[in-house]
């Protein structure tokens, strides 16, 4: 991302407001009507002191009061034009954003949130969005309008006594000092601010999604204790914040009023000398208290400035994260259905995190169309790993991937996995229903179509028994269900999708032994006539698949039937002996 600047941000605002000039168009106007309103009604004051309460003319006072009272209508509906147009920029402009840095998140590489946590992102997404709606709806408008108040005030304190309006120009940079001064630094507090407030979100988030560990590990003081520390360090900081914006205001508000006092004096002896009238200096004492309140508002609106400023800046970090997998700008495309012949070459990938450690180690391997091949070995072996690159959720340091020849690179990464389907040992599930959570392996999936794939998956039964059948809800991440329920979810997920390809990880672990046998027969059945690649550490349930390869600290060591490796290979004839004997007991 470019440096974070002043300009480089008021550009990143710009690109959000630009679509809707429309709307900006009749807020300016509004603003600008109204500014002048308020100033003209200032005028109507002069008159009614001097032409109604001083010269005693009830005719003249009438006139000046139906004047005064016109132009107070008039302001009413010009504020309420302005409050509507301006409140709709930042509902929308905030709407738009979120939308936007969504749309750029939702597309990154998983390596990527290795690095940064979901609570945090979240907080950027949802607070920070919500300030800059509280600011582009409120707090410009504020500014923009006293801006407007300033600079109008300052012109008819030149028409109405030249002479004093120099001491007003004379104390104005000792104003704007303290503002330039100050807001620098209460920009740097508000980024702190808002990380701070991001990190508590992030924790409170994690704890709430961990809660059955956080209570069987009695863990509850721990984390109310770590949570409060992390509460006080976002309320220290935020108090920096709030203590100089202090001291901001209280400074501009001494200067101007002091000012003020000085303009009330001065202006006193011209009237006492007559050389201005009361009226003439009743409105002057407006236009400076004007003027004053104009600056000591604006003064109030930077502070909120340069919070938005901070919330933005770490939103545009996330609008411009870069993403490790793109798509070609010229993606190949398959003729037809691909067959599903995995060709994998000299595989070699370590992860972001861990670049001194290889996950896979020059890995070769090729899988024909409708070939059923299990990956054994030892946990952290390289099996899950394989997975991740088939679905180029990151892309190898050395090798390459080829489906029907193509080398997965050169494909769009939605179309890849569009003919991809994976059920995992942990399956994702997502809140909301049955229906939706099923569907999410084809959306546009029809009723008939998503019983079908759930009866084939054996949960047909289960889910017959929930209070509400397909329409239950299942609570966040599926907490309304047991594992076992989950998985064969999952399963009918993958099955409505009707994939080339499958990709298992111990889709069978979660469940008891009927259900086991019911899904492994469900499974058996997708299986045939697609390319499948099963994770398993329990050998027994893939005995009977065409080829098993056996991985060890990220390289293939061997391959073949479960009686050839029994023979060949010694970690594969100690991982069988040691189940198989613990089954037999």
């Amino acid at each position: 991302m470019p440096e974070n600047s002043t300009r480089y941000l008021l550009t990143a605002a710009a690109r959000f407001l630009f679509p809707y000039k429309k709307q900006i168009v009749w807020a300016s106007i509004a603003l600008i009507v109204t500014a002048g309103l308020n100033l003209a009604l200032v005028q109507y004051v002069r008159i009614i002191v001097d032409q109604g309460f001083v010269a005693a003319s009830t005719t003249m006072l009438n006139q000046a009061i139906l004047g005064f009272l016109v132009i107070a209508l008039l302001q009413a509906l010009g504020t309420f034009a302005r409050f509507y147009y301006v409140s709709w920029l930042g509902e929308r402009v905030t709407a738009d954003l979120r939308k936007a840095v969504f749309s750029h998140i939702i597309g990154l590489h998983p390596g990527y949130f290795e690095a940064n946590l979901s609570g945090e992102i979240q907080s950027r997404i949802t607070t920070d969005t919500t300030l800059i709606q509280s600011v582009i709806g409120s707090s410009v408008s504020v500014a923009l309008r006293n801006i407007l108040l300033f600079i109008g005030g300052i012109l008819f304190l030149f028409i109405t006594n030249p002479r004093l309006t120099s001491v007003v120009l004379i104390c104005i940079p000792l104003v704007v000092g303290p503002i330039m001064f100050f807001g620098r630094r209460v920009r740097r507090l508000s980024r702190s601010s808002q990380d701070e407030i991001a990190n508590v979100g992030a924790y409170v988030g994690e704890s709430i999604q961990q809660i059955k560990t956080v209570q069987a590990y009695n863990h509850e003081a721990d984390d109310r204790e770590k949570f409060s520390g992390h509460v006080e360090t976002a309320f220290n900081v935020a108090l920096k914040r709030i203590t100089t914006n202090s001291i901001l205001i209280t400074a501009v508000m001494s200067l101007v009023f002091v000012a003020i006092g000085a303009l009330i004096w001065v202006g006193g002896r011209d009237v006492i000398n007559g050389v201005m009238s009361a009226g003439e200096l009743t409105a002057f004492v407006i236009y400076a208290v004007m003027v004053a309140m104009a600056v000591a508002a604006i003064s109030g609106v930077i502070a909120e400035l340069q919070r938005a400023a901070g919330a933005l800046e770490r939103l545009m970090d996330l609008l411009h994260a870069e993403n490790e997998i793109e798509a070609p700008s010229n993606p190949k495309t398959f003729s037809g259905k691909p067959s599903g012949a995995l060709a994998i070459n000299d595989l070699t990938f370590a992860y972001p995190s861990r670049p001194e450690t290889l996950a896979l180690d020059g890995v070769s391997l090729n899988i024909e169309p409708g070939e059923n091949v299990a990956l054994v070995g030892p946990s952290g072996a390289g099996k899950s790993t394989l997975f991740d690159l088939i679905l180029r959720f990151y892309d190898p340091g050395f090798g390459n991937i080829k489906l029907d020849g193509i080398d997965i690179k050169e494909l769009n990464p939605l179309d890849l996995r569009s003919h991809i389907a994976v059920v995992s040992q942990q399956p994702a599930m997502f809140t909301g229903n049955v229906w939706e959570n099923i569907r999410y392996g084809r959306p546009d999936a029809d009723e008939e179509e998503v019983r079908k794939a759930a009866e084939l998956a054996y949960a047909d039964n289960f889910i017959e028994e929930l209070p509400d059948k397909y329409d239950s809800f299942l609570g966040e991440s599926g907490v309304r269900l047991s594992g076992g329920q989950r998985q064969r979810i999952a399963i009918a997920r993958a099955i409505l999708k009707d994939p080339e390809i499958l990709l298992l990880d111990e889709a069978t672990s979660a469940l008891d032994a009927e259900s086991e046998r019911q899904v492994q027969m469900a499974l058996d059945s997708l299986m045939q006539n697609r390319t499948s690649l099963i994770i398993a550490h329990r050998l027994a349930t893939v005995k009977n698949v065409d080829r098993i390869v056996v991985f060890e600290a990220g390289k293939l060591i061997a391959q073949g039937t479960h009686r050839e490796l029994m023979e060949s290979c010694e970690l594969y004839e100690n991982l069988a002996r040691l189940q198989f004997s613990d089954a037999d007991g």
